[in-house]
């Protein structure tokens, strides 16, 4: 069955940063568009960024814009999000998805992981 498991979360200091990595099993990897979301306390969950299927393009929230860098590794079906000058407004959950580029209805999330900036 499908996995994704997000790991790399962790406390940080302002502008500092953080490497995120979603391990996805049980796809074809290629075939998803990935992305991190993240969500706070009485707040929506927000997408941060987008990374296509192979070939495809990628996509940032303006917020983190600059900063932050969505990758894949299609060998180790794994994405990265390499988040740099951190800010506290960055603390929240982040999480995984993976959506099938081809049948949408298949859509997965992780479990999430913590990131908390703070002095």
């Amino acid at each position: 069955q499908v996995q994704l498991v997000e790991s790399g979360g962790g406390l940080v200091q302002p502008g500092g940063s953080l490497r995120l990595s979603c391990a996805a099993s049980g796809l074809t990897f290629r075939h998803f568009v990935m992305s991190w979301y993240r969500q706070t306390p009485g707040k929506e969950r927000e997408l941060v960024a987008t990374l296509t299927i192979p070939g495809g393009s990628t996509n940032y929230a303006d917020s983190v814009k600059g900063r932050f860098t969505i990758s894949r590794d299609n060998i180790k079906s794994t994405v990265y999000l390499q988040m740099n000058s951190l800010k506290p407004e960055d603390t929240a959950v982040y999480y995984c998805n993976a959506r099938n580029y081809y049948i949408e209805t298949f859509n997965y999330w992780g479990q999430g992981t913590q990131v908390t900036v703070s002095s």
